[in-house]
């Protein structure tokens, strides 16, 4: 008999609803798009700040390219590349026959943690959404370094999804030692009545029960000396009023990250944030159509790069950097 009938497999169903939700994500960005037009006010650039250099090598100021993304958002697609390989970074075997999982890692700071997981000796699974050109050049990141990788297409707002990527992941390395959630979904809106329901189900879905979700079906297959960082924000710490949906859900996962650690001290996996501020990603060029004077208001006067951000992960996850840490909040936000 033929063949034709038969169902769709689990990652092709993941993949299927992956395509699902970026399209309702452009439809929410699409109808705050429409209310920024028709409030457009044509504020001049008046005098930008000047921008801190104190890293490796010189990072990018505002004025940045003029873009805005169609979410989910492709790094590809970016006019000013984020740098994320960190090519003064030397490993030093801190995750040494490891295995990571993280989510959002076809770009941004999820592509620079995934990179510098490998160069300190750890296999990665790659989790994201549907832009699979980003996963793919992640992936041949990872492999450069040495390291096994492999493509997990899927929404992380769905408990099946988690527990097939945790499922691959086991498969594929024989072992999960640090999850890093780190997906995320933001849209701005300048006011409390343009925040439809959509919008709020989606951020909330993606940011809060995404990572509950993949916390959930990890720690079960992770053994003491593992680690789960996750991805909090400088807008969970002070709040921003035109991201009050999104600064919800990351004052929330700041609050799951403290209890969580509590939770697991008996199981010896300790729980960690990286709380950013401005940092160059598909993340705001997808969100505001806006992002010339992009990171400015920051102390520093710029964006973060991804590389200035992954270290810490690196540094939260490996039990010889952090075997005391658990619970805490580290913000990285371009001074105070």
């Amino acid at each position: 008999m033929n063949d034709q009938t038969a169902k769709p497999s689990a990652a092709d169903a993941f993949r299927n609803d992956a395509e699902r939700v970026a399209r309702e994500e452009r439809g929410i960005q699409k109808t705050i798009d429409r209310q920024d037009a028709a409030e457009s006010d044509g504020d001049g650039d008046g005098d930008a700040p000047k921008a801190m250099q104190a890293g490796a090598r010189a990072y990018p100021a505002p004025p940045l390219p003029q873009q805005h993304l169609e979410k989910p958002g492709l790094e590809a697609d970016l006019k000013l590349a984020p740098m994320y390989d960190a090519p003064f970074y030397r490993g030093s075997g801190k995750l040494e026959g490891s295995a990571a999982l993280i989510t959002g890692a076809d770009s941004g700071i999820g592509r620079a943690v995934a990179i510098l997981f490998a160069r300190e000796g750890c296999d990665v699974a790659i989790a994201y959404l549907n832009e699979h050109e980003d996963a793919q050049a992640t992936q041949a990141a990872v492999e450069k370094e040495g390291r096994r990788a492999i493509l997990l297409p899927g929404d992380v707002a769905d408990p099946a999804y988690a527990r097939h990527a945790v499922a691959q992941t086991l498969e594929a390395f024989g072992r999960l030692d640090v999850l890093v959630n780190n997906a995320a979904f933001q849209e701005h809106a300048g006011d409390l009545e343009q925040i439809t329901d959509a919008h709020f189900d989606r951020t909330l879905k993606t940011n809060l029960y995404g990572y509950f979700y993949m916390a959930r079906a990890a720690v079960p297959h992770m053994k003491p000396g593992g680690a789960i960082l996750m991805t909090g924000s400088v807008v969970g710490l002070q709040g921003s009023g035109e991201l009050l949906d999104y600064g919800m859900t990351k004052g929330g996962i700041h609050a799951f990250a403290r209890s969580l650690s509590a939770q697991l001290i008996p199981k010896g996996i300790r729980v960690n944030v990286v709380a950013p501020g401005p940092v160059w990603t598909p993340l705001n060029p997808a969100d505001r159509p806006d992002v010339s004077k992009f990171g400015a208001g920051a102390p520093m006067g710029r964006p973060a790069q991804p590389e200035e951000i992954a270290p810490a992960f690196v540094f939260l996850a490996s039990p010889q950097m952090s075997s005391y840490i658990t619970g805490e909040i580290l913000p990285i936000i371009g001074g105070y």
